[in-house]
């Protein structure tokens, strides 16, 4: 078909416009998590946090805003992102902490005036993130924010069933925890990033969570429940807030963490790699990120995942990776990946129940 050559200068002009109006909002992006990353480094230098609980959250905060920064300058920004929620969890737990431990000795009243401060504030910060419109956001984004801010009110109520049932200073480091999410959360919904024109089709992923529930709950037998009970407490926790994110249907978190509880269970049967799988585990993440950099759709969350795994695998520092490291790099290639691209398709049916059934409510506190 032939282009008149006005036209093709126009429809050419078009197109490099809008590559370079990506590129400038990647920029812009780039340099709004760096300032952040340097915002909390300085907070750290000009203001350490001395809590003889904690004597290593000095340490622990600045290894993930290194973390952070080497991501962002190695390229991977949602796995940048991903570092720096945590920074900023850990920073602003032990902060609140630090400060505030004096002031709720007097008993529960001192603590209830400071939960109330930390809920209008909550409440203030969560409300500007809502009003954020994703549509033209990458999914990776959409999903960070919305699981910091899915995660901050539990956080915050946490911190009250803490200080009721042992003592006020207990409930600090959630109350400060609360903060750093829904703080998190409204700097991500401000990145000026743009997303792909091909969106990823989100809906409910309660299908998908009862479905690895049911298998998590058939795995949970003895004596794996006991040798692996750390895990299977960080794979139960996340499916909660997965189901909690989809209850409030933010689902592109929700899609997130179903994501990382698959994770979570791959990670109970995986077995450790030797050199040669090693080897043939770098080339597998290169294909991978090949593929996805051509893709056409929004496949940010699936490059998030991939960030992690390259990093996983590959240190800033060129120190050699850890067993469980090079485990988790080859389940996400193998079964994370798989997932994200099987919850492009339609939700399956949820199977009914027959018969009588007995409701059962399990107390858990948030995330643990």
């Amino acid at each position: 078909m032939h282009i008149p050559s006005r036209l093709f200068k126009f429809l050419l002009a078009l197109a490099m416009f809008g590559a370079w109006t990506s590129l400038a909002c990647g920029q812009e992006a780039k340099s709004q998590i760096k300032s952040e990353i340097e915002r909390l480094r300085q907070s750290l230098r000009e203001k350490p946090i001395s809590i003889p609980d904690f004597p290593g959250i000095n340490s622990a905060v600045g290894g993930a805003l290194n973390a952070a920064a080497e991501a962002l300058n190695s390229g991977k920004l949602y796995f940048s992102l991903e570092k720096l929620l945590q920074a900023e969890d850990l920073l602003q737990g032990a902060r609140v902490v630090a400060d505030k431990t004096e002031a709720v000795k007097s008993g529960f009243p001192a603590f209830e005036a400071e939960w109330e401060k930390a809920s209008r504030n909550l409440n203030t910060l969560n409300e500007e993130t809502r009003k954020k419109g994703w549509r033209s956001a990458p999914l990776a984004l959409q999903a960070l924010s919305e699981t910091a801010q899915g995660r901050s009110v539990p956080l915050l109520e946490g911190g009250r069933g803490f200080a009721t049932s042992t003592k006020p200073s207990d409930g600090l480091f959630y109350i400060g925890q609360a903060q750093g999410e829904a703080a998190f959360a409204r700097c991500a919904s401000s990145l000026s990033l743009a997303g792909s024109s091909a969106p990823f089709p989100l809906r409910s992923f309660l299908p998908e969570l009862q479905k690895l529930q049911q298998k998590t709950n058939a795995a949970f037998q003895p004596p794996r429940s006991i040798q692996l009970h750390e895990r299977f407490i960080a794979l139960n926790s996340t499916l909660k807030l997965a189901e909690e994110l989809d209850a409030q249907k933010f689902y592109a978190g929700a899609l997130y963490q179903y994501l990382e509880a698959t994770r979570h269970f791959a990670m109970l049967d995986a077995p450790p790699l030797d050199s040669a799988r090693q080897s043939s585990l770098n080339a597998d993440l290169a294909a991978a990120r090949k593929k996805l950099m051509s893709s056409k759709q929004d496949d940010s969350l699936a490059r998030l995942f991939l960030e992690r795994a390259e990093s996983q695998t590959v240190h800033a520092d060129g120190s050699a990776p850890s067993a469980d490291e090079w485990r988790s790099s080859r389940v996400i290639l193998d079964q994370v990946l798989p997932a994200y691209f099987g919850a492009r398709k339609p939700a399956f049916p949820l199977r009914q129940a027959s018969g009588k059934t007995v409701d059962v409510t399990l107390v858990r506190w948030p995330y643990t």
